[in-house]
């Protein structure tokens, strides 16, 4: 009897649960124990992330339960630490609080990345990235709660301060994030007696000379006439030095106090990739063939935002593919047949994607994109990122939801409601659960001791 193969995927995002998806559906009965570890339950589709901030879709129908759609694999909640190759052991952090190696015959390296960070300072105490389904939710009520403060205010710089966002970067993630909170808050602005759209300041810094290079200049230009067009500053080949407390400092002279920053300047490999003896490139992503397998070990593979995979589409052959999760869908459908065909002892093949284009939103009814060189713009391109990404989303189920979400904001309106008590919600309780404070002496009370001593002092003399 043939011996059951240990699959080990690290990471439940794109590439980890599309692989064990297609695992499920490939492999034989008793052929293999598929392990998926993530410290999350869920895969949350990222480029839905936008529009779940701006409340077009409900932020749970963004993300996929891996337990209900991975029902014939192992799940264990946790944070890996360490890969050791050689024993052949991954070294977790589960939730409960302990730690455990769990050991496997097959690999799969998917942590994905991080936000990339610079020594700005400020950073880390202002910033706020935009990756996952709990920061779009939390900046979807903050901005909404910068409107509320600013309309019980009457301080005019505490008031700028309150109504002025920032956003950090000019790639896919920063410019729709932008365009979906800056509609989002303009829409709101209706609502509120003294706060006007002319109040709400916009700000993107970009460190290039021009955004979102992957629709090319033509399309990068227009959408930089459609974010100027929406009155949203935009600062191109532009550096942030600081922002301490908030007083944002550029590199062309320009300052400004900003109570929102949103750092969106790109993404690094996961962290634990250090903790591991699996080849890396320059940049630290895992250096993988063709075929997806890690160089020099053929019972690990990789892809997605950790994996340096080359770009066979172009003559370059130093290129790789972008960290991008139209590519992390498209490899780990490869990446699970070559997982199958391994297994079996077969041939493996390449992975091999050519540019079909590239879409992308600006706001409601708003977008842009190139579709095999035919450039989109308006509402006709915005309907094209849709029908892209809820094609993408995994599983019918989250689909309808999608699209029942939008057909409610078409026919009811743009939900504005902040929710900002789910950040902590202890808090009212513990107000009134709290020690009794010390009531304060009456006035007259009060007043009573320092007349007498007045009184006292004045008879003495």
């Amino acid at each position: 009897m043939a011996r059951t193969t240990r699959i080990v995927i690290v990471g439940g995002g794109y590439v980890g649960m599309y692989t064990a998806l297609r695992l499920q559906k490939k492999l034989r009965r008793g052929e293999a124990d598929i392990t998926v570890i993530d410290p999350q339950s869920h895969m949350t589709y990222q480029p839905f992330l936008p529009e779940a901030a701006a409340g077009s879709i409900e932020p749970r129908h963004v993300v996929v339960p891996l337990r209900r759609v991975l029902r014939q694999c192992h799940h264990v909640n946790g944070r890996v630490t360490a890969i050791s190759h050689e024993k052949r052991e991954v070294s977790v952090d589960l939730v409960s609080g302990t730690a455990t190696t769990i050991g496997y015959d097959v690999l799969v390296v998917a942590p994905g990345s991080v936000a990339r960070t610079l020594p700005v300072p400020g950073l880390a105490e202002r910033g706020i990235a935009f990756k996952t389904v709990g920061e779009a939710i939390y900046l979807r009520n903050h901005v909404l709660s910068r409107l509320d403060a600013a309309a019980n205010t009457t301080d005019p710089r505490m008031r700028r301060k309150l109504l002025t966002f920032l956003v950090v970067g000019g790639g896919y993630a920063g410019i729709e994030a932008l365009a979906e909170l800056a509609d989002m808050a303009r829409h709101a602005s209706k609502y509120y007696e003294n706060v006007n759209r002319e109040d709400i300041r916009w700000v993107l810094v970009e460190a290039s000379a021009r955004i979102m290079p992957e629709v090319g200049p033509t399309l990068g230009r227009y959408t930089v006439e459609r974010l100027l067009d929406a009155d949203i500053e935009v600062n191109l080949d532009t550096r942030v030095l600081s922002m301490v407390d908030g007083h944002v400092e550029l590199d062309d002279g320009q300052s400004f106090d900003a109570d929102t920053i949103i750092w969106t300047a790109g993404v690094k490999p996961s962290p634990m990739l250090e903790q591991t003896d699996l080849p890396r490139d320059a940049r630290g992503r895992v250096d993988c063939t063709a075929m997806l397998q890690v160089v020099g070990m053929p019972d690990v593979f990789s892809a997605g935002d950790c994996a340096s995979v080359p770009d066979l589409s172009k003559d370059d052959p130093e290129a790789r593919t972008s960290p991008s999760a139209q590519h992390a869908v498209r490899q780990a459908k490869v990446l699970a047949d070559n997982l199958v065909a391994h297994i079996r002892g077969r041939k493996l093949t390449e992975y091999r994607h050519s540019y079909a284009g590239s879409v992308a939103s600006l706001g409601l009814y708003k977008g842009v994109a190139e579709i095999y060189g035919i450039k989109l713009r308006g509402i006709v391109a915005w309907f094209m990122h849709r029908t892209y990404h809820v094609s993408r989303m995994p599983t019918w189920n989250r689909r309808i939801r999608i699209v029942f979400d939008w057909t409610g904001a078409l026919v009811l309106g743009r939900e504005v409601v902040a929710l900002g008590q789910i950040h902590e919600p202890r808090a009212e309780f513990s107000r009134v659960a709290g020690p009794p404070q010390p009531k304060p002496l009456p006035a007259e009370n009060a007043t009573a001791p320092t007349e007498a001593v007045q009184q006292k002092v004045s008879s003495g003399a």
